[in-house]
C-alpha cells in the first residue's frame, strides 16, 4: 500500500516496536475504507480511531 510523505513521516513518530503493528492496521482501516493509499488525513483519522477504544 503506498503512503504519502507526510503519513510516512508521522508513522515515524510511533516507537520502533509497535510501529509495524500500527502500519498494518492502518493499511487494513484503508482497505475496508476503499482506499489504495495512505495519507495524512487518513492516517490521523486513523490514529483518533485508535485513543477511543
Amino acid at each position: 500500500m503506498n503512503w504519502s510523505n507526510d503519513a510516512e513521516t508521522s508513522l515515524k513518530e510511533i516507537p520502533f516496536v509497535v510501529r509495524p503493528i500500527i502500519r498494518r492496521r492502518i493499511e487494513s482501516m484503508a482497505r475496508e475504507a476503499g482506499l489504495d493509499g495512505v495519507d495524512l488525513a487518513f492516517y490521523e483519522q486513523a490514529k483518533e480511531r485508535f485513543g477511543r477504544k
